[in-house]
């Protein structure tokens, strides 16, 4: 089994702000600005769009009512109206899908999504990043492959408004090869007790900036040092982790240490990530 950290959402680049933590410890992840087909102000979090959100923490964003977004991966359900037999669904092209396959990732690996967070309150009615609140990386959904479509003839209907299955926009890559689909497992192996894909809530256990520092600066569990992690070849530094500023696919292999760290378990434990599905 692989592990891929896969980093998702606004960032400096794209967006130019923090995904909000929300006061109910939701993980909001803001899909990155494109010329895909789906606008900021048709996507929503319980009746409020996205746009609003957005808005709400930045009155100078760049994000406008005809502003659209790549909403990929697709894990909420709720956000907007959806075709009958959807599911959750992750897609991935170019350079980062060949990392992905240079990597071997194949059925049954598992997807942590992770991005830029920071926690809001509300203040006047309105959504606003809380005063004194960190910049962070923190992983805010997972996904474990039970399909990887490589043909567009294989994609079905229900999964014909997915951003990486648009015809027009991805005609070249499907045909090169370059573009792909992942639909998830119907249970997730290491806790089939939760679907195969899904979101998380706030906690700290999620979180891979170590405290203290910049939010590139990760930290894991002592018994995962050293493990290697693809993109990262001199990551592992004195105390902390440096993860990339440039990619978004970083594969290990599912060791002993890394499984403890993602699986729950009876063993009170002091690392302040470990057990990733411990709280879900």
């Amino acid at each position: 089994m692989k592990v891929i950290l896969s980093r998702k959402g606004f960032d400096s680049a794209n967006g130019g702000q923090a995904s909000p933590i929300l006061p109910d410890g939701t993980m909001l992840s803001l899909p990155i600005p494109s010329h895909d087909d789906i606008p900021f102000s048709e996507i929503q979090w319980h009746g409020t769009s996205f746009l609003d959100i957005i808005r709400q923490l930045n009155k100078n964003t760049l994000i406008g009512s005809d502003s659209r977004c790549h909403l990929d991966p697709d894990l909420r359900k709720e956000v907007r109206p959806r075709r009958p037999g959807w599911t959750p669904a992750f897609g991935q092209k170019g350079s980062s899908l060949t990392e992905l396959l240079n990597n071997n990732v194949a059925v049954g690996d598992i997807f942590l999504f992770y991005g830029w967070f920071k926690q809001t309150e509300y203040h006047d009615g309105k959504l606003c990043y809380l005063r004194g609140a960190k910049d962070i990386h923190a992983i805010y959904g997972y996904f474990q492959i039970g399909e990887i479509i490589r043909e567009e003839k294989e994609i079905p209907e229900w999964l014909r408004e997915h951003p990486h299955a648009n015809h027009d926009k991805y005609e070249k890559d499907w045909e090169r090869k370059q573009n792909a689909i992942f639909l998830p497992s119907p249970q997730l192996s290491i806790n089939p007790e939760l679907p195969g894909a899904g979101t998380f809530r706030f906690d700290k256990r999620r979180v891979l900036t170590k405290e203290g520092c910049s939010r590139s600066r990760w930290t894991f569990p002592d018994a995962m040092w050293c493990t290697p992690i693809s993109h990262c070849p001199n990551g592992w530094k004195e105390g902390y982790f440096q993860s990339a500023a440039i990619g978004q696919e970083f594969v290990m292999d599912a060791t002993p240490p890394v499984l403890d760290w993602l699986k729950p378990s009876s063993i009170r434990r002091t690392d302040s990530i470990a057990a990733m599905f411990a709280a879900i």
